[in-house]
């Protein structure tokens, strides 16, 4: 029996070993970002998203984000925002702007888990561009610049994954460099 209980013991401990293995951290700004913690669990820790972290609290979306997904995140870094035009942020931190502030962060997230690699595979399969229906119900247009993955919005600006594949327990997250727009 104890015999048994061991080899039961270290063959979990085995399995538990090789998943953690398999699903290395990602550093993202200065801070390690944890596959089995949500995508809120993680974005609090890295010092490059602390406006979208911001954003998401005063939209109300914390507990969506927390929710089982999965989710795939294009991730707005604190430098992206910056390159709004001034006092846009500020103003759409405002109560009265958060319908506004809500569709702008959901148009930055889909439904399901959408890796670099199917999302290489989708642009591929859509000859040199990948359409991507956001949860805001707007669309995203992914390509690829040699190895470099783009996400276009639909006013035509464009956004670099300069971090991709940042595995959540509850989705992806792939930071970019620029604030995607949904159509006025």
């Amino acid at each position: 029996m104890k015999t048994r209980k061991f080899f039961a013991t270290a063959i979990l401990a085995l399995a538990f070993g090789f998943t953690s293995f398999a699903q290395k951290s990602v550093m993202v700004g200065g801070a390690a970002m944890y596959p089995n913690k949500n995508i809120i669990e993680n974005a609090v820790n890295s010092k490059d998203h602390t406006t979208l972290v911001a954003a998401v609290k005063a939209a109300d979306l914390v507990e969506t984000l927390k929710g089982a997904g999965p989710f795939t995140v294009f991730a707005p870094t604190n430098e992206a925002f910056n390159k709004l035009p001034k006092g846009t942020v500020e103003t759409l931190l405002k109560p009265e702007n958060k319908k506004k502030l809500q569709t702008i962060l959901t148009y930055h997230v889909a439904s399901g888990k959408w890796n670099s690699a199917d999302i290489a595979k989708a642009i591929k399969d859509g000859k040199g561009k990948a359409t991507i229906k956001t949860v805001s119900g707007g669309t995203l247009t992914a390509w690829m610049k040699g190895k470099n993955l783009y996400i276009t919005d639909e006013n035509g600006n464009k956004a670099k994954v300069t971090i991709a594949d940042v595995n959540q327990s509850n989705g992806v997250i792939h930071v970019v460099d620029a604030v995607l727009l949904p159509k006025n």
